[in-house]
């Protein structure tokens, strides 16, 4: 997925440099001198964890270690609300809901054995982003962003051998576009996440089978990452 997302946004610059040898009539020209901003967002995203893993061995001699087997397509939606606080600089909240799954495989050293987790993702969001935008030229305005976003996990499961903690918070960095269309505005938005928190939830007294309890003790940290392609309409 994250091969593609690039490709998209190479495309996307390979029509701003086409497109921006000459001035051309300018759709929508006074959006930009409104103080606020509101609309909406869909995008696709792809969900990672990163695995610190001890080399835990157990009594019986056993040795497992985690790893992300597979990543499969997500997607989030949300509400954009956007204040230039000057003409190139603007505050962005945008409370969201991401919807995804991460597919978990212990592997064990040496019978190669497997035991696999699918964990289902719910997350409600309200990333902070603070927006830096080049001067506009025709009908596009590329910009980069950064800022927080705090994540609140409302699908974990207990009883599985990995148990995460509800809560983290991202730092974003990004890149991305404003295309003036004659009636809207089309902002696609790549973006970057990095989480903050060890989402390891080490206190496994929800466990009725304590067999599983290696696969906790298998790993020191555990921190969230995701990839994100946006498409904003105001």
């Amino acid at each position: 997925m994250k091969r593609y997302l690039l490709l998209i946004l190479v495309v996307t610059l390979s029509v701003l440099v086409v497109n921006g040898q000459q001035r051309r009539v300018q759709n929508r020209p006074y959006i930009d001198q409104r103080r606020l901003h509101y609309g909406f967002f869909i995008g696709l995203h792809s969900q990672d964890l990163e695995f610190v893993n001890n080399g835990f061995i157990t009594e019986t001699g056993e040795s497992w270690f985690a790893d992300v087997a597979e990543y499969s397509p997500a997607f989030h939606v949300g509400v954009l609300a956007e204040a230039w606080i000057t003409p190139n600089l603007a505050v962005r909240v945008l409370p969201s809901l991401y919807f995804g799954q991460r597919g978990v495989v212990f592997h064990e050293q040496y019978t190669h054995e497997e035991h696999r987790q699918t964990m289902k993702s719910t997350l409600l969001a309200c990333p902070v982003n603070l927006k830096f935008s080049a001067p506009r030229f025709n009908n596009h305005r590329p910009f980069f962003v950064a800022g927080l976003n705090p994540t609140l996990s409302l699908t974990n499961k207990d009883r599985q051998a990995l148990l995460l903690k509800n809560m983290d918070c991202y730092i974003e960095v990004g890149l991305g576009c404003d295309f003036y269309l004659p009636y809207f505005k089309l902002i696609p938005e790549l973006k970057f996440c990095f989480g903050l928190r060890d989402l390891l939830e080490t206190d496994r007294s929800d466990l009725t089978d304590k067999s599983l309890l290696k696969f906790t003790h298998s790993v020191d940290k555990t921190t969230a990452r995701m990839i994100m392609l946006t498409f904003y309409f105001e």
